[in-house]
């Protein structure tokens, strides 16, 4: 199932750290602080875990929403890189 998971994370170093934990769980960075992928529920309880261990005390707010294949379908994308417009 696809995944998107997002995080405000204040400290820089945080920060950093819990993207390379979703890169390393084969999730793709959509934007600075969200991801999204293919990733079973084993898998997903494991990233966020893992997560939370890096975390600790601080201050952080990450969220993960499963998505649905139907509702991936339904997707609307506008990217802008280098003065044009993308549309998936």
């Amino acid at each position: 199932m696809i995944s998107l998971l997002i995080y405000d994370i204040p400290d820089d170093r945080l920060r950093a750290k819990v993207a390379d934990i979703c890169l390393d769980y084969g999730l793709d960075r959509i934007q600075y602080s969200a991801f999204l992928g293919e990733i079973n529920h084993n898998r997903r309880e494991e990233l966020l875990q893992k997560i939370k261990r890096q975390i600790g005390p601080k201050e952080a707010n990450v969220q993960l929403f499963p998505i649905c294949d139907k509702d991936m379908r339904l997707r609307k994308v506008i990217k802008r890189e280098e003065g044009k417009v993308n549309r998936e």
